[in-house]
């Protein structure tokens, strides 16, 4: 597959290329990150032609959008494509926790969906990056409220799309039930999917992206590495879905490790490229902690998989 390669986000006009950035690990997620690593982590991505990157205000608590703002100083703003989230409002503090992210500003993020708010946060967040504009506006994890985001998140992101403040609007959660409720009820472009569509999981199959496809709403998988096991392979300490893998999870990615190495292709590589199995998928966003990292994505993204590896995958009962 062809990393660099663009495709269109519904009917929005924005271009991303098949493989995008997450920008949650150089806001510190599990372990710090070196501003100058971070910065060379971004410039790196842009350098290989890879031109869409994720952001979010929760990610380091500003940290991230601060340290993509230095980042993308002096690179043309038609060079790139900038998503970032609303839901979080940061709000001053004493000293900020998190079960994630390491040494953080003074700044805790408060859950806030209203209209008010995401004003608010899409100001706030354009500070932090130095810019005038994100292009595509996701609301981050509204898990139980559903409610609050159809009556205020969702009218001022239609708002901000009516007067060309924003090209795209989006929901991004890990809820592929409330993904769907979002499809059948209201406009959105994109929704952002961590999991529910990857090698270890393919709930999403069941209503969500039938109802996208419907809908001419993109898809765009985070976390395709699942918090790491789908790259670092079954070794102790690996994670999935933010903590250490049980013995289960452990045991699914071994046979499918040992079915990959028969077809000569990396665990990882099959990891990026399977979402594109599924045509409303148009892009994956691994995080990169460092430019190597970012190197080896796309050199995964290219790796050669074929056909014969998906078919023997379903046919052990691996993937749907």
């Amino acid at each position: 597959m062809d990393a660099t390669e663009k495709t269109g986000i519904g009917r929005t006009g924005i271009l991303v290329t098949r493989l995008g950035l997450g920008a949650g690990t150089i806001g510190g997620l599990f372990e710090e990150v070196a501003e100058q690593t971070a910065i060379a982590t971004v410039r790196r991505a842009l350098e290989l032609g890879i031109n869409y990157i994720d952001t979010a205000p929760l990610y380091g608590h500003g940290k991230s959008e601060v340290r993509l703002g230095r980042a993308l100083t002096g690179v043309a703003r038609d060079g790139f494509v900038l998503s970032s989230k609303v839901g979080r409002l940061l709000v001053p503090c004493e000293k900020a926790e998190s079960l994630w992210f390491s040494n953080l500003p003074p700044l805790m993020p408060v859950p806030d969906f209203s209209y008010r708010a995401v004003r608010q946060s899409l100001e706030l967040s354009l500070e932090r990056l130095k810019l005038d504009r994100v292009d595509l506006l996701h609301v981050h994890d509204p898990d139980g409220a559903y409610d609050e985001v159809m009556q205020g998140a969702y009218p001022a992101l239609c708002d901000l799309r009516a007067k060309g403040i924003v090209r795209g609007i989006s929901v991004g959660c890990w809820d592929a039930s409330l993904l769907t409720r979002f499809a059948e009820a209201a406009e959105f472009d994109a929704f952002l999917m961590p999991g529910n569509y990857t090698l270890l999981n393919q709930a999403a199959l069941d209503g969500l992206l039938p109802a996208c496809a419907r809908k001419g709403i993109s898809i765009i998988v985070g976390a395709p590495y699942e918090s790491g096991i789908l790259a670092s392979g079954a070794r102790p300490g690996a994670r999935f879905n933010y903590a250490t893998a049980g013995d289960q999870i452990l045991e699914k990615v071994r046979r499918m490790e040992a079915v990959c190495s028969r077809h000569g292709v990396p665990l990882q590589a099959a990891a990026l490229q399977f979402p594109f199995r599924h045509p409303v998928v148009v892009s994956v966003i691994p995080g990169a902690r460092s430019p190597e990292e970012v190197e080896t994505a796309f050199r995964m993204f290219e790796h050669p998989v074929p056909a014969a590896l998906w078919d023997d995958l379903q046919q052990e009962g691996m993937v749907r």
